[in-house]
């Protein structure tokens, strides 16, 4: 379907998923902001912790399936609706269990929720802005995670020293519902979509050709070891802060606000370089896929160099910030190459399949994590999580620089469509 693009109604939608963004990642992180005393109170090894921070992921990647499916032909608004209220239902175990299997329950039913999040809003915002203007609004997406992110690590130590670790979850529910309530009241389906001309020439293909496509196939890689990284922060880098450098819980928290908050500006700024080189010409190849891929290899160095013996604390800070900024790159971008190929009736699938499947890293990279800090004294067995997010970050970029070619999958899939035809 076509319709007129509505600005003032494109960026209502695209700020409210911001917040949606906002609140989805404050679920992701809080817990482990709370490592410490969660494990202090339960009596838990780094290991267990471990688990229960892959937990959230087990059925992540089934929920995002089975998610994008469902968008494709269920109106985002309701799903979105679904997905706030399930999230906060999800917060009660935490508020009254103190049992391991309780949290781990409870996270299980977070992360399989969670799962359709990212894509079906992605999905969602597309409904509204034209395919030249879609880069900006879903790295807003970004920043909105970023703002979740830097509102957790400062509001969580404080809300933790004043009332309790316990509070954090109940804010959440709170939170979470008052979305809810809003999204009800202003939230809407978009009309605006490709032109009739494109939505003819680009019939659905079979699900199987486009996920052995090359350049689906490079950026499924780049999310992956992206979200490798991503994962292991969420669980780790706030312990690592406190129990690794030696920091108190307040420090720690600003520490990690501080690794945030530089990470907002930088990722807006990253998805206008995108949008200027494309607008001048440069091919989606390059603009997209190489850059991604630079930036996320950098990014790997900078873990990497953790290792690094004597840094000082500053310089662990700088060099943290910059890998995690730029080690995300591929959560604004990549989604952009996915919904270029995908013909849009099957868009919010691809998007929550290749989500879906890089979500897997957020399985293992935790618990191995964990593995290697129970293993190790002090601040090593995280460093030498560091340098293991840092190599697959290098491996997996490279990988996707290889591979990614937007243009030629176009074409391919312009030839499938009239062998089928």
């Amino acid at each position: 379907m076509t319709d007129r693009y509505d600005s003032r109604g494109a960026w209502r939608t695209a700020a409210l998923l911001l917040v949606f963004m906002m609140a989805n990642f404050f679920d992701k992180i809080v817990v482990g902001l709370l490592a410490v005393p969660i494990m202090n109170e339960l009596k838990l090894t780094p290991a267990q912790f471990g688990v229960i921070g892959s937990s959230f992921f087990w059925l992540f990647a089934v929920g995002g399936i089975a998610g994008g499916f469902i968008a494709n032909r269920v109106a985002t608004r309701w799903l979105l609706l679904v997905m706030a209220v399930a999230w906060s239902l999800c917060q009660i175990p935490l508020i009254l269990s103190s049992s391991l299997a309780m949290f781990v329950v409870a996270r299980v039913a977070l992360g399989l929720t969670e799962g359709p999040a990212y894509p079906t809003a992605v999905h969602a915002v597309y409904k509204w802005f034209p395919p030249n203007k879609r880069i900006l609004p879903v790295a807003l997406f970004g920043t909105g995670a970023g703002l979740g992110l830097l509102v957790a690590g400062m509001l969580v130590p404080l809300v933790t020293q004043r009332w309790g670790w316990r509070t954090n979850f109940v804010v959440l529910c709170a939170f979470t519902l008052l979305w809810a309530v809003a999204w009800l009241a202003f939230g809407r389906e978009g009309k605006l979509d490709d032109t009739p001309s494109q939505a003819m020439a680009r019939r659905p293909i079979p699900y199987g050709r486009l996920l052995g496509d090359p350049s689906v196939f490079a950026a499924i890689s780049m999310q992956f070891v992206s979200y490798w990284g991503i994962a292991m922060a969420f669980t780790w880098l706030p312990a690592y802060f406190q129990k690794g450098l030696g920091c108190d819980a307040v420090t720690s928290g600003r520490l990690y606000a501080v690794t945030i908050a530089a990470q907002i500006p930088l990722a807006l700024a990253t998805a206008f370089l995108v949008q200027k080189l494309l607008a001048r010409g440069t091919s989606s190849r390059i603009a997209r896929g190489w850059f991604t891929a630079g930036c996320q290899v950098l990014a790997g160095v900078m873990f990497i160099c953790l290792m690094i013996p004597d840094l000082s604390l500053v310089t662990r800070e700088i060099m943290i910030t910059i890998g995690s900024a730029l080690g995300a790159i591929s959560y604004a971008i990549c989604p952009a190459i996915l919904g270029e190929i995908a013909p849009p009736s099957q868009r919010s699938a691809v998007l929550a399949l290749s989500t879906s499947i890089a979500s897997i890293a957020g399985i293992v990279s935790p618990f191995l994590t964990g593995r290697l800090i129970q293993a190790n004294v002090g601040a090593h067995g995280y460093e030498l999580g560091f340098f293991m997010g840092g190599a697959m970050l290098i491996v997996g970029s490279v990988i996707g620089a290889t591979f990614v070619n937007p243009e030629r999958s176009i074409r391919r899939q312009a030839a499938v469509t009239a062998a089928l035809d």
